[in-house]
């Protein structure tokens, strides 16, 4: 089993102490973005020390080096989620970039429909609106049951013939709720439609196998995974990205340009136009070493633990309210709760002066959801490899003590 201590050595962010009083980092906006190990961040560095050099460009020996690191990067990543090979990952900037790629890379006609969900993420509604405005498309949603969960009984309803794509996340970024996206993947499957999952809180957090979620796309953020900022993943199944149209044009995306016509290369870089972010994709591809080295399974079970102690606290506290499924099996480490007479950037501005705690306020990039729960905003603690219960401890005491003071 890892040590979490060991695990807490690789993060130098965790060494920092703050000025005034000494008082240590507890950071738990984890669904907003993880911190980064030693290992990522001198991946990173290695680049450009040492192989600093465009890609695909050149036959000397720095590009020659870089394109290698970049293209295993591709492998490390297809490895993780169970892809046939590095010819279905694509690098994108982040999972709301991915989600636009499939947006405006397949062959919208009027009158066609996409379904997606209530529950979902901003990026996985926005870019519908848009293609909606700009094609001619409906858009229908998906609603919830029993509070907490989506109501399956009322997809089949919403598919028609004119169905062209379903757009599902994976776990919410609010309620924390595992949507049970193999079920989902069989019906669109069943009617023939291509699916997209938003795995932007699920790859980091859990096992995930494209080969048994059987889905067609899957957007995921290698920020959200101990990776940097500005990569990400969207994962082609094999055979579709020779159907869509490459959302980019320029270098690298080509196999041949004519003053008439253009020639697309193939996967992935069909769609990875013009120079990327080549330290980034180096370090998602360290990241992935990280996790995999821990074990998914052990993320997991280590997350499992943290959010039940981390609920079974929250419900001791009075004027407290927490949104999403309470066992632990049926949802991540993200945990959103109100406080009976505060602002939810109240909650968050008080914990940072008292405690140096970090968590996430307002509506988390899921208005209609917030809308939804009835509520204006939420306040959210997210957990992940390095957390404890000690910090735990101390988050729930400082907010206890916040809510004697000020309610």
């Amino acid at each position: 089993m890892p040590d979490i201590n060991k695990i807490r050595e690789d993060f130098p962010i965790l060494k920092r102490r703050r000025e005034d009083d000494g008082k240590p980092f507890i950071y738990l906006d984890n669904a907003a973005t993880s911190l980064k190990p030693i290992q990522v961040i001198e991946a990173v560095v290695n680049y450009y020390e040492k192989h600093c050099a465009n890609i695909h460009r050149g036959v000397h020996t720095l590009s020659q080096e870089a394109s290698q690191l970049y293209e295993e990067a591709h492998d490390k990543v297809a490895k993780f989620i169970g892809a046939k090979n590095r010819e279905e990952i694509v690098f994108v900037k982040n999972t709301t970039e991915a989600i636009n790629y499939v947006a405006y890379g397949l062959n919208w006609k009027p009158g066609d429909e996409i379904i997606t969900t209530v529950m979902e993420h901003h990026s996985n509604i926005v870019p519908w609106q848009l293609i909606r405005d700009r094609f001619g498309v409906k858009i229908k949603f998906l609603d919830l049951k029993d509070k907490w969960y989506l109501n399956l009984e009322q997809l089949e309803d919403l598919i028609t013939e004119k169905t062209k794509l379903i757009a599902v996340v994976h776990v919410s970024n609010v309620l924390g709720t595992i949507n049970p996206v193999e079920e989902i993947c069989k019906i669109a499957h069943e009617h023939e439609i291509p699916i997209l999952i938003d795995g932007a809180q699920a790859v980091p957090h859990l096992p995930v196998d494209v080969k048994k979620i059987k889905c067609d796309f899957l957007a995921f953020s290698a920020h959200k995974m101990l990776g940097p900022t500005g990569v990400g993943a969207l994962y082609i199944r094999e055979g579709l990205g020779e159907e869509m149209c490459p959302t980019f044009g320029g270098g690298d995306m080509i196999r041949r340009v004519t003053l008439e016509k253009s020639e697309w290369n193939v996967m992935p870089w069909k769609f990875e136009a013009g120079t990327p972010n080549i330290a980034g994709g180096i370090g998602f591809g360290a990241a992935v070493e990280y996790l995999e080295k821990l074990g998914m399974e052990w993320v997991r079970n280590h997350e499992k633990e943290l959010t039940k102690y981390l609920l079974e606290r929250l419900h001791e506290i009075p004027k407290i309210t927490v949104y999403g499924p309470e066992d632990v099996e049926k949802r991540g480490g993200v945990v959103a709760f109100t406080v009976e007479g505060l602002d939810s950037h109240e909650v968050a501005m008080y914990l940072d002066e008292l405690e140096n705690i970090a968590i996430r306020s307002g509506v988390h990039c899921a208005e209609p959801l917030h809308m939804k729960l009835g509520i204006p905003s939420s306040a959210r603690a997210s957990v992940y490899i390095y957390n404890t219960k000690e910090e735990i401890d101390i988050f729930c005491d400082t907010l206890e003590k916040v809510i004697k003071e000020l309610t």
